[in-house]
């Protein structure tokens, strides 16, 4: 029978046959280098939600507004990203970041709302 080996830096392993790791420190740098991708994926898309949450909540004080997308574009605003929609009985689409939404009007402009159903919750 072979000898098994640590994931991370090859040193024999003593102990539990299903043993992976020679240390807590191994199975955390194996872990850590194999979800780093992934981890600055979400990192980065969480980031942007936060950001585009404070934006929409700046330019919507009293929970209601209406806003240029320029504007949000230039505090550094990104469509691409939002947590959910909601669609009236009417058909309007309202598109939120967590509990900070905006609908979208014509001539490039938003009306800026508060989910209040978020709140509530």
């Amino acid at each position: 029978m072979s000898e098994k080996l640590c994931l991370e830096c090859g040193d024999p392993l003593l102990g539990r046959a299903d043993k992976k790791f020679c240390s807590d420190q191994c199975r955390n740098t194996f872990n850590n280098r194999m979800n780093s991708d992934s981890q600055n994926l979400v990192r980065n898309i969480n980031n942007q939600l936060r950001k585009n949450r404070r934006i929409l909540e700046e330019f919507n004080p009293g929970g209601k507004n209406k806003v240029h997308k320029d504007t949000l574009l230039a505090k550094g605003f990104s469509f691409k990203y939002l947590t959910h929609s909601y669609t009236t009985q009417k058909g309007t689409t309202y598109y939120f970041v967590y509990d900070q939404g905006y609908l979208p009007l014509e001539d490039g402009y938003y009306f800026l709302v508060i989910d209040k159903r978020m709140l509530e919750k």
